[in-house]
């Protein structure tokens, strides 16, 4: 009797983890020639890609192939590649 305190934590521990999934993480991904690039932490500049301004397009999305959503912080610029030997193409 006196342990089924330390039981109980037990399953709650066991549940908790057994339960919780897995943060899926988001990629960045830009779209210019027809060509998806994976930009994922690589960062803007002139020997990889920008984001220009454009009102109709959007630069960065979060999953290639026009799965994926719009960046919120990268919404109304379009991607463009600067030196695409730099950046990897989506797989």
């Amino acid at each position: 009797m006196s342990k089924l305190p330390l039981l109980a934590f037990v399953l709650a521990a066991f549940a908790a983890v057994a339960f919780t999934s897995p943060k899926a993480s988001t990629g960045e991904y830009g779209l210019a020639g027809g060509v998806w690039y994976d930009v994922t932490d690589i960062d803007p500049d002139e020997d990889t890609y920008v984001c220009n301004q454009d009102e109709t397009e959007d630069c960065l999305f979060d999953q290639p192939f026009g799965m994926g959503q719009p960046i919120s912080t990268e919404q109304e610029k379009v991607f463009v590649v600067q030196n695409a030997s730099n950046l990897r193409i989506a797989q």
